[in-house]
């Protein structure tokens, strides 16, 4: 018998916000031919944070070269390679002023170094026009390449985010040629190669994990000195894509982000709409007081 598909509960809402701000931000991106994960992933929080004039740089292009099961990205074979896109998003977060720019990428695994210069180019290209913006970076495992990696924190972003998506038994599945380990394996020498940068990744519920996993993955993170975490719901953003395993609740949610805080995450941003860098500048602020009132306690 085919499983029935779980409705959604009230707690999933997404608030639709359409305002001035909506559309200049939507026609900033087009007059400057950029892309946002926010569209290209059907992100929900996308009118909340156009809204208020944060949005999340996908650069590399709108194709990725893996087909996770869970991701509403366009897959296939990319045919080029933008040289300026650096400076394109640079102008961009200028003229929206940031205090924080999130950068993430689609998988580049037909460039010899992932695209690691893209996003050291890109770091580079902010600071120059906008010094006082932190900068995040959300980048994919470049196949393990170490050398890749390093050419990212050469650059100093001032957060590295990698995702392990979800639980070790259940990545293979869920993801396209991303392996759990390899990802675990790229926080901790992110952390091995600058100390001082915090690291940060996400786990997605309701595919088909226990809570104990979900646990075990908290300890996974902490173990390779993870910083940040996000928790949020899975939602299927096509009838080709993966199901709803389960939904959370929002006590559940809150429930976890107190056994991540206990366990020694700097901050843990948990609930059903929690995306990797939903309010990321609010997070980046309560890691840094948290790590500060742990020195301070300490010494």
């Amino acid at each position: 018998m085919a499983k029935q598909l779980q409705p959604k509960p009230d707690w999933i809402r997404i608030k639709l916000t359409t305002g001035d701000n909506y559309q200049d931000i939507k026609n900033m991106m087009r007059s400057k031919t950029l892309h946002t994960v926010c569209e290209e992933a059907r992100c929900p929080n996308i009118y909340e944070c156009w809204a208020n004039r944060t949005a999340t740089f996908m650069i590399l292009g709108d194709i990725c070269t893996r087909a996770c099961r869970f991701c509403a990205v366009n897959t296939g074979m990319p045919t080029e390679l933008d040289l300026q896109e650096p400076e394109r998003v640079a102008e961009a977060a200028e003229k929206m002023n940031l205090r924080h720019c999130v950068v993430t990428s689609v998988a580049r695994d037909d460039l010899r170094d992932g695209g690691a210069g893209i996003f050291a180019g890109t770091i580079a290209a902010i600071r120059a026009r906008l010094p006082f913006c932190s900068v995040e970076v959300l980048i994919p495992d470049f196949q393990g390449d170490e050398e890749a990696l390093r050419i990212v924190m050469e650059a100093k972003p001032d957060i590295l985010n990698h995702n392990i998506e979800t639980v070790e038994r259940l990545s293979d599945r869920v993801r396209a040629k991303a392996k759990y380990r390899r990802s675990l394996e790229l926080l901790q020498r992110a952390k091995t190669m600058k100390p001082d940068i915090p690291t940060k990744s996400s786990i997605m519920l309701g595919v088909g994990e226990e809570w104990e996993e979900i646990l075990q993955a908290m300890d996974d993170l902490r173990a390779v000195d993870c910083d940040i975490l996000t928790i949020g719901q899975y939602l299927q953003p096509t009838p080709q894509h993966l199901r709803v395993e389960k939904y959370y609740t929002p006590e559940q949610f809150a429930a976890l982000k107190e056994e991540g805080m206990k366990r020694g995450f700097s901050h843990v941003e948990s609930g059903p709409l929690v995306r990797s860098s939903y309010h990321a500048h609010e997070q980046v602020k309560s890691a840094k007081s948290r790590k500060e009132e742990g020195v301070s306690t300490s010494s």
